[in-house]
């Protein structure tokens, strides 16, 4: 690991391990569980109001902490449902954002300290509108009334005043509930059992270049891989081939939820990196990168949206790449969810 190793997201050992859990974290844990508990137990007697925005709801999200590729199945749900005939928007609260208070709506040249890293990836990658809230069903009922016809909510799986029709639970393939303790004993939001009531999980499978041993899926899952194949310059250009690393030596920067699943897959193409992991959301500057040898620097496409391009502060030179991802998952999949919405004709 580089200098950035200081740097990267710390998760406890016990989390993904076969550690034991200190005796504090599993009292605060029981804590933890009780508040959920009660909480959502306030919804289900109706005790506290669900709002819906009149339009299909569609919630992608996870019960542990941390990525598990949400986003990047967010992406691909817009441009499905754009190619079915639907005028999708997307409801994001926006971590990361300056201002989390203020509801705002995110464009693709929205600066993402303004608009939050991922609203402003999503934004440039679909094209959809996008309304940053942490009051998911508010963001909803603003795409509604802005003339969506569905709503897909990032990270919304907790977000309980926000009434919703489906449901998509995302795993990640590789840590999947870790020791399925909740936090702060374990990575779980909510209890295994939560995941089961969902319509749809999808498993963001380990191995994302296809390539060598990759995990299977359970009954009632659906795979998703994560599809590298290119790096984009940043300051625009031809892009490149991801290969065209292959038997190189690359600084590769990652600040997202699970760093080594990025460097894994770097790895698994024969590209020779040196790591950098940074938290998740991380704010970059010049000296972050200063890696102490001119090698390319490929980062993911979550991470590069935050490098300033142009103006004071800009950094970026010819050696720094964007590596996007696409998520490809079976037809049967998005067969079975496009059934589950209502007929066109009936809107």
């Amino acid at each position: 690991m580089s200098g950035a190793s200081d740097r990267q997201p710390h998760v406890p050992a016990y989390w993904y391990g076969d550690v034991p859990v200190p005796a504090h974290a599993r009292l605060l844990s029981a804590l933890y569980g009780a508040v959920t508990d009660l909480r959502r137990a306030l919804y289900r007697k109706g005790l506290k109001r669900r709002r819906h925005p009149g339009v299909p709801v569609i919630v992608v999200g996870n019960i542990t902490a941390g990525g598990a590729g949400k986003t990047p199945l967010t992406i691909a749900l817009v441009q499905r449902l754009k190619q079915e005939g639907w005028n999708p928007g997307v409801a994001s609260r926006g971590y990361g954002r300056d201002d989390i208070a203020t509801p705002l709506w995110v464009e693709r040249d929205t600066d993402p300290r303004v608009g939050g890293d991922e609203p402003v990836l999503i934004a440039r990658r679909t094209g959809a509108k996008l309304r940053a809230d942490r009051d998911r069903a508010a963001a909803a009922k603003a795409l509604a009334d802005a003339g969506c016809d569905i709503v897909v909510c990032d990270d919304g799986l907790q977000h309980y005043r926000l009434a919703r029709d489906i449901e998509i639970e995302v795993v990640d393939g590789r840590r999947r509930y870790g020791n399925g303790q909740l936090l702060p004993a374990g990575p779980l939001r909510e209890p295994p059992e939560r995941g089961a009531e969902c319509d749809f999980r999808v498993v963001n499978m380990p191995n994302l270049s296809g390539d060598g041993a990759a995990a299977t899926t359970g009954f009632g899952e659906w795979p998703m891989r994560l599809i590298a194949d290119q790096a984009l310059p940043l300051l625009g250009g031809r892009p490149l081939k991801l290969d065209a690393f292959v038997g190189q030596r690359v600084h590769a920067v990652a600040g997202i939820g699970d760093p080594e699943r990025y460097f894994t897959m770097l790895r698994s193409l024969g590209i020779a990196i040196v790591p950098h992991a940074f938290a998740d959301h991380h704010r970059y500057s010049a000296a972050d990168f200063e890696f102490g040898s001119r090698l390319p620097v490929l980062m993911t496409e979550k991470d590069a949206v935050k490098i300033p391009l142009t103006g004071e502060g800009a950094f970026a030179s010819d050696l720094h790449y964007s590596v996007p991802v696409r998520a490809e998952l079976p037809e049967a999949f998005w067969v079975s969810l496009l059934d589950k919405l209502p007929a066109r004709a009936a809107r």
